[in-house]
């Protein structure tokens, strides 16, 4: 789920930014180098040209767990990269490439996968990483008390032995073919979490990783403060700083845009689309988000288990007044759960055409009439709902505003509740205390979906919040991890793609495209099949744009 999107209302948020501004404390971290100088800078390097400067965020939701094991948010992601480190990791090309471990050997047909560690790895306190360390990890991965979403991806594995400090063996049941995909997941330190609970832990808000960053401050939904570290094993970052704003209007961050306040924002299109000199400090993207927005219906609730129900619901949205209206072309109508980049995703499905006419007549053969006010009714309950989504985003309030139209134009009752991220998720989502949600995935390049579709993934925390159960979607899912061939599980993926299409737990809306924009002093960024950030370790500023020093 990604919470990096929010409402644009411009005259709103200018009362917004003023009181925002007093409550940044930014002398403390940072100052203009137009008013001190800047420190001494470290020697360059053939992947840093220069050292120094910082890069300052923005995201509209806080984080909530500074742990990877544990979040589930977008916000709490975006973080813990720069803190942690996975095994292996993709390149700019998608291809799976060592980080912690420099080798790996996968034998007798995938059931045996043995890691090779390297040996130049601290943790940002100074302790040395170790194969004890992964072993650890996995164990809090498959740990029944730990509420993580991820357990899934680890429970086909037998056993983790670790013959040597550098060396990780692990033993699958069977085969799974994520397996080494699963591996990008970022490390923990046992030293850190072997006493206390770790779902409590304070290394949940302090933590200590790998990663190119270490973390140094977080101002509960003010800013999360990460400084260099500089014995790092792939080479320092070339940047000092990352900072992380927590603006929850995207409409305020436009404002901080202007005023150069931060150094890049995820875009909504009628900002793209603004005058050219808004941006003249900035350089504009777009490319394809991996990603796909939807309307998830909560499948407990007695008027979506009757997927005529859903289908009336499905016919009678405009999705082009969607794609149009609020995503101005950018993007298109989606399918199913897989975007067009992923090799799952079947062409072959064709959208619902919109036909109110149609959705009528479902609704009138499911038993759904017109009462006295003109509501739909069956047996005195009215056909209504609440429809929810989250504080900030704009596309997915105007969406669910256009689609509270539509809908009552076929007699259907919606009623719109936006939330503050946090609150949405936890207080929510996770404990399925809603009718109807719109949100969106922001997906993995493997196809495997099961911690999203499978049954037995319903828990709270986990992913399946909708609550759908399909067994033959579970067969397939199961088949799909054990499949190597690739031919085999493309089949296997692209008929997922059609029983969902077909079985409507979600309405899937649109596939947007990505529209972030970036400061033109930061050198590097690059746009790749793995998006724009994967090279971040390398981004830097010449010294003669820098604008902040330190004061630490």
């Amino acid at each position: 789920m990604r919470s990096r999107s929010a409402i644009g209302r411009f005259l709103a948020a200018s009362a917004l930014y003023a009181g925002l501004m007093q409550l940044v404390n930014w002398p403390a971290i940072i100052c203009h180098a137009s008013a001190y100088p800047l420190p001494l800078a470290a020697p360059p390097s053939a992947s840093c040209p220069s050292i120094g400067d910082t890069y300052v965020d923005t995201s509209i939701g806080d984080a909530s767990f500074l742990n990877p094991v544990l979040a589930t948010d977008s916000a709490s992601g975006d973080i813990n990269n720069l803190v942690f480190n996975g095994l292996l990791k993709y390149d700019k090309d998608l291809n799976l490439v060592g980080s912690l471990a420099e080798s790996w050997q996968v034998k007798k047909r995938g059931l045996r996968i043995i890691f090779k560690l390297r040996r130049d790895v601290r943790w940002h306190d100074g302790e040395p990483f170790t194969a004890k360390d992964v072993e650890f990890t996995y164990r809090k991965l498959t740990d029944p008390s730990v509420r993580t979403p991820y357990g899934a991806d680890f429970s086909l594995i037998e056993k983790v032995e670790t013959p040597d400090p550098l060396t990780v063996v692990v033993i699958y049941k069977e085969p799974f073919a994520p397996a080494l995909e699963s591996w990008t997941m970022g490390i923990l330190p046992e030293h850190i979490f072997k006493t206390g609970d770790f779902n409590s832990h304070p290394a949940n808000r302090h933590p200590i990783g790998t990663g190119p960053y270490k973390f140094f401050e977080w101002k509960t939904d003010e800013k999360i403060v990460l400084k260099e570290n500089p014995d790092y094993f792939e080479g320092r970052p070339c940047l000092d700083r990352y900072i992380y704003r927590i603006i929850p209007d995207q409409a305020v961050q436009f404002l901080e845009l202007r005023q150069q306040g931060i150094d890049s924002m995820t875009l909504t299109p009628d900002q793209y689309k603004a005058y050219p000199e808004f941006f003249e400090h900035y350089r504009k993207f777009r490319y394809p988000a991996f990603m796909y927005s939807y309307l998830g219906f909560n499948l407990k609730k007695n008027i979506f288990k009757d997927r005529r129900v859903r289908l009336a619901i499905a016919q009678a949205i405009d999705k082009e007044e969607i794609i149009k209206g609020v995503l101005l072309g950018f993007g298109k109508a989606a399918t199913g759960p897989f975007p067009p980049g992923s090799w799952a995703f079947d062409a072959t499905v064709k959208d619902l055409p919109y036909d109110p006419a149609a959705a009528r007549k479902l609704l009138s053969d499911a038993g759904w009439t017109p009462g006295p006010d003109g509501w739909l009714q069956k047996e005195g309950q009215p056909l209504e709902f609440t429809l929810m989504t989250n504080q900030g985003n704009k596309l997915r309030e105007l969406s669910s505003q256009i689609i509270q139209n539509h809908l009552a134009r076929i007699g259907i009752r919606v009623k719109l509740k936006v939330l503050e991220w946090s609150s949405f998720i936890h207080d929510y989502i996770d404990k399925k205390d809603f009718d109807a949600v719109i949100l969106g995935w922001s997906l993995g390049r493997d196809p495997d979906q099961y911690t999203i579709w499978h049954s037995h993934q319903t828990g709270e925390g986990q992913y399946n919040f909708i609550s759908y159960a399909n067994p033959e979607v579970d067969r397939l899912l199961e088949a799909g991890r054990r499949t190597y061939d690739r031919k085999a599980r493309e089949k296997i993926y692209k008929k997922i793609h059609r029983l969902l299409a077909e079985d409507l737990p979600y309405i899937f809306l649109y596939y947007p495209e990505a529209l972030p924009v970036i400061h033109h002093r930061f050198q590097g960024p690059e746009v790749a099949a793995a998006g724009i950030g994967w090279n971040f370790r390398e981004w830097y500023v010449p010294q003669s744009l820098q604008r902040y020093r330190l004061a630490f």
